[in-house]
């Protein structure tokens, strides 16, 4: 079996959750709407092209290595825009500001972002999936959009560094990648980064089955893997609707 591994390193992420009210928190690993959205980005995917940004939800299944969860950082965040009142389309913020002035009103928030994390992504393709892995990889090396970590302000600050690996399972083609340094980064020259501890642990998220993410062995055992259930599912961008999904947690 063919995955594709890559890497998602920044300064800052941010990987929305339920937001209630005006607190806005952030997981810290990305989840299925973040690594479709990254995802649709590379491919020059628009954001209301829904039918093709579906066809990434279902044609793939997705696993998160987390290699280092980073810090929280929180913020008072305040923003203004106006209603929605009217057939008026703002198209751009000027329109806002200028012809919705009379109508702006400000909206509070906290915030929450990740400072300094970093984490794997392996995506595996099903028997419907409209892109090859191929194709995937070569979007996130030139990617036809720009590409951050939850927000706009957050690009990413090192390579993707995508690599095709054969293996049996998630945890295999995991093993299989070669993480390259965050500093000087050359595909020949793949090393850990100084700053990870080599005896850290690594937290897994996946899809899918238990033995899609590894065999029973000394290490794994499927009696320590939990089951989450998470909103974070595209059903219509057009609508920002999402719905649950399950998901495997395992640490090393």
């Amino acid at each position: 079996m063919e995955y594709l591994v890559f890497r998602l390193y920044g300064a800052m992420a941010s990987w929305g959750e339920v937001s209630v009210g005006e607190s806005r928190h952030s997981a810290h690993y990305p989840g299925k709407s973040a690594i479709t959205g990254l995802l649709a980005a590379a491919l020059g995917i628009e954001r209301v092209q829904e039918a093709l940004q579906l066809e990434l939800v279902n044609g793939y299944r997705q696993a998160v290595k987390v290699l280092s969860r980073g810090t929280l950082a929180k913020d008072y965040h305040t923003a203004q825009a106006p209603d929605s009142v009217g057939k008026f389309l703002y198209r751009t913020r000027r329109d806002e500001l200028v012809v919705g002035r009379e109508r702006l009103g400000t909206i509070l928030s906290q915030r929450e972002y990740i400072a300094d994390a970093q984490a794997l992504v392996a995506i595996k393709a099903m028997a419907q999936a409209h892109w090859p892995l191929e194709d995937l990889a070569q979007a996130l090396a030139r990617p036809k959009f720009h590409l951050y970590l939850g927000r706009k302000a957050f690009p990413l600050s090192a390579p993707t560094a995508a690599q095709r690996i054969n293996a049996d399972n998630f945890r295999g083609a995991f093993e299989g990648y070669q993480l390259p340094d965050l500093l000087n980064y050359h595909p020949e020259r793949a090393r850990q980064p100084r700053w990870l501890p080599a005896d850290a642990h690594s937290q897994y998220y996946w899809e899918g089955d238990i033995e899609e993410f590894s065999a029973e062995d000394e290490q794994f055992s499927a009696k320590a893997v939990q089951q989450l259930n998470r909103l974070d599912e595209p059903l219509s961008r057009k609508r920002w609707q999402f719905q649950p999904r399950l998901e495997n947690y395992w640490q090393s």
